[in-house]
């Protein structure tokens, strides 16, 4: 089993997919556009799609003060904040599969996320006393930076620990991301000991994950970090095509290995680590939704992160809109969702056709 999943991928022999993967990003493109008009068009509330479209025309004279605000004050950060979080969990996703060759890499499975869900968690006890002045300097800034560097430090870990001789070893991929899960669950328990019923609060919303309470200010607060990310897509596609073939290959084709393995560290945490701080624990799309594009579109980077932001954009607002409607007025943690949708989709990659198989289960 863990020889079959420690494969590299590979390019199949199916040719040149360029013009596949071109019409995928198109047909993205379009996803996301409708997911979009979807998040801002349906809720609990009576602003529906009808008046998405009346305001987006320039004919939304018809619609209350009070509808207005619901669209430009709530939705509308709403579903900027889902498309930069999705975005950010999918490239991170792609990207950490692409550094250690292996599918089953996933910043939620082996334990970064749970790096940068302690350094938030710190941030909430501590940002009031002990970090009070490090709050006071970053401003807005602060959680974001937190928990970057929380999820830096437990990807820096995952990489030294589960990698020997440039390989890395399913085994110690997986088992290490449960040791560091586990190490920063047990000192988050500590500081959930010491938190009152406001930090409490705002520790659950961190646990279940949603895009509840988002603000122009949220939005800002995460930019920076996702536009890094998706700056430096053209500068690591092609050696994370080369890293499949390990890393005296790409060396050879004139990769500088090192230098691309720091790179795509720091751009996974960046990623990670600001999703969780805004948006808190969502599960399953950082590895769901590469996986699927690489069926529709081969391993090729240079349409596989990009595409992974359109659709991992897309799919997380779509997840939104549903944990906003299948309740309501109630409304359901947007890691829930995810879970329910991602779980299955994940077991069936496992045990399908190309996956482990389950005469391969020890």
């Amino acid at each position: 089993m863990m020889k079959t999943l420690a494969m590299p991928f590979r390019n199949t022999g199916e040719g040149d997919r360029t013009s596949q993967g071109v019409l995928v990003i198109v047909l993205l493109v379009v996803l996301l556009i409708a997911a979009c008009l979807l998040s801002l068009g349906v809720g609990p509330t009576g602003v529906g799609l009808r008046d998405l479209f009346a305001y987006l025309t320039g004919n939304g004279d018809s619609l209350t003060t009070q509808e207005r605000v619901i669209l430009e004050a709530v939705r509308l950060p709403r579903t900027a904040l889902g498309l930069l979080v999705g975005a950010g969990l999918a490239v991170s996703g792609a990207m950490m599969q692409g550094l250690f060759r292996n599918p089953l890499a996933d910043p939620g499975i082996v334990g970064v996320t749970s790096g940068a869900g302690l350094a938030a968690v710190l941030a909430i006890v501590l940002g009031g006393t002990v970090l009070a002045p490090v709050s006071m300097l970053l401003g807005n800034q602060f959680l974001p930076l937190m928990a970057f560097f929380g999820g830096l430090i437990n990807t820096w870990m995952l990489y030294v620990i589960a990698t020997r001789d440039g390989r890395t070893s399913t085994t110690a991929l997986i088992l290490c991301g449960i040791a560091i899960g586990a190490l920063s669950g047990a000192f988050m328990g500590l500081l959930i000991v010491m938190a009152d019923d406001r930090q409490l609060r705002d520790i659950t919303f961190w646990s279940l994950g949603s895009l509840g309470g988002a603000t122009y200010g949220r939005v800002l607060s995460i930019l920076p970090f996702i536009v890094f990310v998706m700056a430096i897509i053209p500068f690591v596609a092609r050696g994370l095509d080369a890293l499949v073939l390990g890393d005296a290959a790409a060396f050879h084709m004139g990769v500088p290995v090192q230098r691309l393995k720091r790179i795509v560290i720091v751009a996974v945490a960046a990623a990670c680590g600001s999703t969780v701080a805004v948006a808190g624990s969502i599960g399953f799309v950082g590895i769901v939704v590469p996986h699927l594009l690489r069926l529709a579109m081969g391993p090729s980077h240079r349409f596989l992160l990009p595409g992974s932001a359109l659709g991992g954009g897309a799919l997380l607002l779509i997840a939104d809109a549903v944990a906003r409607t299948v309740a309501a007025p109630a409304e359901l943690p947007i890691g829930v969702i995810t879970a329910l949708f991602g779980a299955p989709v994940f077991l069936f990659l496992l045990i399908g056709r190309n996956g482990i198989g389950m005469r391969d289960l020890p």
